[in-house]
């Protein structure tokens, strides 16, 4: 915290007291616990009680590394409001990222937990919530004893979730009501769903005690959540400290091309370029160049560009334009790429800390421009705390027009809302218009996002 500008955003006393609560509940309950060995012994009884003084939401992995950070930010507060603790399947590719958080216990799942395979569930396994539902194998009426829910379910949030009515329905109330009589739940999403939390009214008054400024949740608890292990801090450190700690200013940039958006390389080099400098990010080239124009340099300490991209051609294109050229302010920007890894390999140990250390090193920035839609990006502006631009996606393989936009809010998208739901309580048609807070994001079409 102390490499990064202090927060303007202060944490609530009832998100404090919460916390306080939760590591205590955590403690007692963790594994390798009395507590956590009885409750291991209801979940091979296969049917629920409500005398166990621990429930657990379990989450295992899916994505790339930014979307599991937002599913485990977004599992962490589901755990908060429904008074369960949160325990993570490992898997190899997560090993040595991450500190564990919470002080005298652990979040990993013990190797030896009776159920296996927790990464292999989907949309159609049997054990899921929608499934026992649609072939009447649970009592989807929240006045059923827990006698009459299963021990274990399983829930999934997936962006394909949206596919089958009745996993949309965990946004609905009546079924919050009897999944949290179940003692274990398997959670297993690649999206950021806390702005559907903030639909449901059972969570409503808790949520808006906890987090006064809507727009603060993944900044509040991805800051206490999620700490980079030694391997990756040191990584972190030793960039830092070579070449962005001295800067007046650093700017960082996450450049990335999608499937779904294509553009040549040329228009997204064009793009970055035309955005930073409209939106006085990054001094103008002088056009006039004199012979003399180093006599003119700026005596400040120069701007620094850090470049988080996939692509090492951006990054030899940027440095070279401001190292050929002046700039109408006559200051010296310098610009940085840790990596340039020209392909996503999410399965690779080492490739998700180089893209950890680079989202940390991201988060130090004084003004950000993030790729729209990113959840990569969605992290370093988040954890950074400031409003980035987004490079707006291009739609016709050209260049969009405006090349960025300024974000409203410090929180991520949640890309895949429901819609067209069907609850007692609540409805949700438009998910961008069913509370005053949740409205639809600047970066991604359909998505919903959290704003004061």
């Amino acid at each position: 915290m102390l490499y990064r500008k202090a927060s303007p955003h202060i944490l609530s006393s009832s998100l404090i007291n919460k916390l306080r609560k939760y590591e205590e509940l955590h403690k007692k309950c963790s594994p390798n616990t009395p507590l956590f060995h009885q409750s291991l012994q209801q979940l091979k009884a296969n049917n629920s009680t409500d005398q166990l003084k621990c429930n657990y939401v379990l989450w295992t992995p899916s994505g790339g590394l930014g979307n599991r950070m937002l599913a485990l930010v977004s599992t962490f507060l589901y755990a908060l409001l429904t008074n369960r603790v949160m325990l993570i399947h490992q898997v190899d590719d997560m090993v040595d990222l991450f500190c564990e958080p919470f002080p005298g216990s652990t979040w990993y799942l013990p190797p030896d937990f009776p159920i296996k395979n927790l990464e292999s569930y989907n949309l159609y396994s049997e054990n899921s919530y929608g499934y026992l539902v649609e072939h009447n194998m649970i009592n989807n009426d929240p006045n059923s004893p827990s006698s009459a829910v299963p021990s274990f379910i399983y829930l999934h949030l997936q962006c394909d979730y949206l596919y089958h009515v009745l996993h949309k329905r965990f946004f609905c109330e009546e079924d919050q009501e009897v999944i949290n009589k179940i003692n274990w739940v398997l959670l297993k999403l690649d999206n950021y769903f806390v702005p559907g939390l903030f639909m449901i009214p059972k969570y409503e008054q808790e949520l808006e005690r906890m987090f006064p400024i809507k727009e603060t949740v993944f900044h509040h608890l991805g800051r206490y959540l999620l700490h980079p292990s030694n391997s990756v801090w040191g990584m972190v450190m030793r960039y830092h400290k070579s070449y962005m700690a001295k800067a007046k200013e650093r700017i960082g940039i996450q450049a990335r091309i999608f499937d779904s958006a294509p553009i040549s390389i040329d228009d997204l080099y064009k793009q970055i370029v035309t955005c930073t400098q409209e939106e006085s990010i990054l001094p103008k080239l002088n056009p006039e160049q004199s012979k003399n124009s180093f006599l003119e340099l700026n005596e400040a300490t120069p701007r620094a560009v850090l470049l988080a991209s996939l692509y090492g051609v951006l990054y030899d294109r940027l440095k070279n334009m401001y190292y050929l050229h002046s700039t109408t302010t006559s200051e010296i920007v310098s610009v940085y790429q840790p990596s340039h890894e020209e392909n996503q390999q999410s399965e690779q140990q080492l490739h998700n800390k180089k893209a950890l250390a680079e989202i940390w090193l991201l988060s130090f920035s004084d003004v950000l421009v993030t790729t729209a839609g990113s959840t990569f990006g969605y992290m370093a502006y988040s954890l950074a705390g400031i409003k980035p631009w987004f490079l707006m996606r291009s739609k016709d393989q050209k260049i969009p027009d405006p090349p960025c936009r300024r974000s409203g809010t410090i929180d991520p998208c949640f890309h895949s809302p429901p819609a067209d739901l069907i609850c007692r309580a609540r409805n949700i048609t438009n998910a961008g218009k069913v509370v005053r807070n949740v409205r639809h994001c600047e970066d991604f079409d359909g998505g919903v996002k959290l704003f004061d």
